[in-house]
């Protein structure tokens, strides 16, 4: 039986490898998605949508590293606190915005980081039915990244 556990780490991998069909795979039919900008993404496409500049390299590499997990597994419910890291430095920009892309280099240099919470909610087979990023900031916090030991 695949537990709470498994699914977010399979799930987090397939982010980290740019793995799109693969990381939405992981979503049930009527999944909502809540990126902490006001905005809610409702089913399949809404979510694909709002996950594929992430994916195309319009803000270039973009992976994640885990601190700290929670999970409730009677209840289908897990936290995980994390550091987003953007390498925009790989590959070029497709569908960025070529403005912001220079703003962020000029001020922080070819990789910048940022840290944030993902709550997800899951159904009996393991797929997310929600998911809901928060951060204490507008926009996120970035500062020039220093590599992870």
């Amino acid at each position: 039986m695949t537990t709470t556990a498994d699914t977010i780490d399979r799930f987090v991998a397939s982010f980290n490898v740019q793995d799109l069909d693969d990381t939405m795979s992981f979503f049930a039919d009527g999944a909502e998605y809540l990126p902490g900008d006001g905005k809610t993404h409702r089913g399949h496409a809404e979510i694909r949508a709002a996950f594929e500049p992430m994916f195309s390299g319009a803000f270039g590499l973009v992976t994640f590293d885990e601190h700290d997990r929670l999970i409730d597994e009677p209840a289908r419910r897990a936290a995980i606190r994390w550091t987003c890291r953007l390498d925009l430095t790989a590959g070029p920009a497709r569908g960025g915005n070529p403005l912001l892309r220079w703003f962020l280099l000029a001020r922080y240099g070819k990789r910048i980081s940022w840290e944030g919470t993902d709550i997800f909610h899951f159904d009996e087979e393991q797929r997310i039915t929600g998911k809901y990023t928060y951060g204490g900031f507008r926009r996120p916090v970035m500062r020039k990244d220093v590599p992870a030991s």
